[in-house]
């Protein structure tokens, strides 16, 4: 614990006061305001956390990081980016139906992040900081992903990504509750998707990411269009088939000008317009 608590100061972490590691889920409470769920903690080290008295490290709960059924793909909290990545790969072999496997790791390159950040960033911990250019919240939002939150009083809940993150580092986590669980539903893997992506520098932050979804003809051929990066919170727009350039726009229109992301990776004026563009190129691929 000594070691743990001299590293910890070491990268700026002097307020941290313990460490502790729950192997059961009974372990995981009390949480309260100065205590932080620590994973992958690529970014709770990254700077000093002066709220910050105790570290709750989950990686000891054992979960495994990913679960293939059926019904579609459980992804643990704690699984990595490079787990994750390492998936797309594995699924055209195993489960050659799912085409959207593909996207799982075009979002792990949407994250502005060496191989051995992906190799220690979780999942679980790019949804739950809730940045606009958060790459996994692009995924789960393009395939339409359900969120498993564990609450203390043992009353968890499922939501959609789209509800759980509310605006720029925002989120409807209350203090005390834990992020458990990603699903990504069979149907929507086994879709066709397109990727768009695009940063002011190569290796910059994603200033607009736009994903679209086109499902088979059994589940319904629905289309499906994520924006995020570009929005303080991710926008999904649902059309009954592909939709023409006139229903994008219409889309497009639809997010309240306070919605788009103004920082010094792009306006809101450029992003409002790429996002129309990238729109247009995923529709044509799509089509």
């Amino acid at each position: 614990m000594t070691a743990a608590l001299d590293y910890l100061r070491s990268v700026d972490l002097n307020t941290v006061e313990a460490v502790v590691t729950p192997s059961r889920r009974d372990d995981l409470w009390p949480l309260g305001p100065g205590d932080a769920v620590l994973a992958g903690g690529t970014w709770l080290f990254s700077e000093p956390q002066t709220h910050l008295r105790r570290l709750v490290d989950i990686t000891d709960l054992g979960w495994p990081p990913i679960t293939v059924g059926d019904n579609g793909i459980e992804l643990s909290a704690t699984c990595t980016l490079a787990e994750l990545s390492k998936l797309s790969t594995g699924l055209a072999a195993s489960r050659p139906e799912w085409r959207a496997a593909p996207l799982l790791h075009q979002c792990c390159t949407a994250l502005l992040a060496s191989y051995k950040i992906w190799s220690t960033a979780t999942v679980g911990g790019n949804i739950c900081l809730s940045f606009p250019a958060g790459a996994m919240i692009s995924l789960v939002s393009a395939l339409g992903g359900e969120l498993v939150v564990w609450r203390a009083d043992d009353a968890d809940y499922r939501l959609p990504v789209t509800d759980f993150v509310t605006g720029s580092s925002a989120n409807v986590l209350a203090v005390g509750d834990v992020l458990r669980s990603v699903h990504l539903p069979a149907t929507a893997l086994r879709a066709h998707t397109a990727f768009r992506k695009i940063a002011p520098s190569p290796l910059g932050r994603s200033g607009v990411v736009v994903i679209g979804r086109r499902d088979v003809a059994a589940d319904g051929g629905r289309f499906v269009l994520s924006v995020t990066a570009a929005t303080v919170r991710p926008f999904v727009f649902e059309f009954a088939s592909v939709p023409s350039h006139d229903d994008l726009v219409a889309a497009r229109d639809t997010i309240p000008a306070e919605a788009w992301t103004d920082d010094p990776h792009g306006d809101p004026d450029w992003r409002r317009a790429m996002t129309l563009l990238l729109a247009e190129q995923v529709r044509a691929e799509l089509s």
